[in-house]
């Protein structure tokens, strides 16, 4: 065995060790929980939207119903006459 192989040896070990390092474990695991966290929030701002956009609807809705007019006691006509001239 030469130097050379030595070396090629020593540096692939070396790579093996760096791609199942514990650090780089756990940098993994932190860009899939960020990714997973990015996703929630997107989910909850878009549930989020939609409920406000529903309550805007209903509000909207509520306030097309139709309203009813009343007329004063003293403006009904009677068969005899008006109501106010004592039903002449």
């Amino acid at each position: 065995m030469s130097i050379k192989e030595d070396i090629e040896k020593v540096q692939k070990k070396v790579n093996v060790i760096e791609e199942q390092s514990f650090a780089m474990e756990i940098l993994k695991d932190y860009k899939k929980a960020n990714k997973r966290m990015f996703i929630i929030i997107i989910i909850i701002l878009v549930m989020w939207f939609a409920t406000i956009g529903y309550l805007v609807y209903i509000l909207n809705d509520i306030s097309n119903v139709e309203t009813t007019t009343t007329q004063e006691v003293s403006d009904i006509n009677t068969v005899g006459g008006n109501i106010t001239n004592g039903g002449e």
